[in-house]
């Protein structure tokens, strides 16, 4: 595995691309001055998180990382967002339009479709928002428990400009205790590109770093 670029393993769910959009993202990623870091875990079935969420640069940082990986991961976005001009970048990225209205019966639907896949990674930022929050929502681990796969953990490091993979969680179905777990995992690997937006729950952790 590369220090600043990992080889993405055979069961993760893999995009159909070419080898020059791998390499292209992948450099696009490197010439920032970016790296990833951490052990890539090779599950075909997963929910993978990302914090802290303070920027829509984080969305940028994130798709060059996921593109060059050559990963598919199934984000669930805003139907809103596919009446704007992004709806063709959205769609080749594999972005799924959802009613975020009904949480209940949303996370549900994400379930079946999980439970209907041989391999399937569900990307989400368990902030919600990029805005302050004063908690973190528990719908990526509703999620996880109910279809009965492993979170795994990703982390934005804008000090050092690195995306740390923290690791694998396996819920337990205690939300309030599993998360102090999931967060811990976070102390001294991360940095926020706002940190006055940083989630309350991660400016403790930043504390404790």
């Amino acid at each position: 595995m590369s220090p600043s670029f990992p080889e993405l393993p055979d069961q993760v769910p893999h995009r159909n691309s070419s080898a020059f959009t791998r390499t292209m993202f992948k450099q696009i990623f490197l010439v920032q001055g970016w790296r990833f870091v951490g052990e890539f875990p090779n599950l075909p079935k997963a929910v993978a998180i990302i914090s802290p969420h303070t920027s829509n640069i984080d969305a940028w940082h994130g798709f060059t990382a996921l593109l060059g990986l050559g990963i598919q991961i199934t984000i669930f976005g805003k139907n809103s967002l596919f009446h704007t001009p992004l709806k063709p970048l959205l769609e080749w990225i594999g972005v799924i339009p959802v009613n975020r209205t009904h949480a209940q019966g949303l996370t549900q639907d994400i379930i079946a479709i999980i439970n209907s896949k041989e391999k399937i990674w569900v990307g989400m930022a368990p902030e919600g928002t990029r805005k302050h929050a004063e908690s973190i929502r528990s719908g990526f681990y509703r999620i996880a428990h109910g279809a009965q796969v492993p979170i795994v953990m990703f982390s934005f490091d804008y000090t050092q400009k690195t995306i740390h993979c923290l690791g694998v969680f396996h819920p337990t179905g205690h939300f309030e205790q599993d998360l102090e777990k999931i967060l811990d995992f976070y102390v001294g690997k991360f940095s926020a590109k706002n940190p006055k937006w940083l989630a309350k729950p991660l400016q403790k952790r930043l504390k404790n770093s």
